[in-house]
């Protein structure tokens, strides 16, 4: 029984229910964990290390990169991947655990009623992400960073820092916003797809 469950929930997760659904799990699946694992560590990983202010003093950088970078983009992007995935999991583990097929579950309405929810969540986590990015790092990553000091001392107030190819950053930023955009419009999309099969081959009671 418990090799029937993952056998289920292995199908549950490679083939969706929807057309919508299966190029959404390849486009999110393939191109937007690459593009975040290959090329986010490439423009993000050693930004610290060359995150420089004036004067260049080692603690002093360090708090302003802090106050620059409350979180990092790769950390906040890989929570935002994981987190939009749990509603899709759980829905799909429910699956498993009751021996449904990908063929039923637009066929029951139950079934539906609960897919439809978790695409539902998935787009308000994924509203909630592009919300907090555009709070976190906004829209241009400008080439000075103008650090508020004033903690470490008198003689520091507003120090000069160089923010680090901060072009690329600014491209990498619309590039994850543009992502973002692409999974929710999908997601919509998916929507539509349920309630065009459901009108045109009703559902089963």
């Amino acid at each position: 029984m418990s090799l029937n469950y993952i056998k289920n929930f292995y199908e549950g997760c490679v083939r969706p229910p929807t057309v919508v659904a299966q190029f959404h799990t390849l486009f999110f699946g393939s191109v937007r964990m690459f593009f975040l694992g290959v090329l986010g560590f490439a423009v993000y990983g050693n930004e610290a290390l060359h995150f420089s202010c004036d004067p260049d003093k080692r603690e002093i950088n360090l708090f302003c990169y802090n106050q620059f970078r409350p979180i990092t983009p790769q950390v906040f992007w890989a929570l935002q991947l994981v987190i939009v995935l749990v509603p899709g999991a759980i829905f799909h583990l429910y699956a498993a655990c009751k021996s449904i097929n990908q063929e039923c579950i637009l066929q029951k309405p139950i079934y539906t009623v609960i897919y439809i929810l978790s695409v539902l969540l998935r787009i308000s986590l994924e509203v909630i992400a592009f919300w907090l990015q555009i709070h976190l790092f906004g829209f241009q990553v400008n080439p000075v960073y103008l650090c508020d000091a004033g903690s470490l001392g008198k003689k520091f107030t507003i120090i000069k820092c160089l923010v680090p190819e901060h072009l690329e950053k600014t491209i990498f930023l619309i590039a994850m916003y543009t992502f973002t955009v692409i999974t929710m419009v999908l997601c919509v999309a998916e929507i539509f797809e349920i309630i065009f099969r459901q009108l045109r081959f009703p559902i089963r009671q």
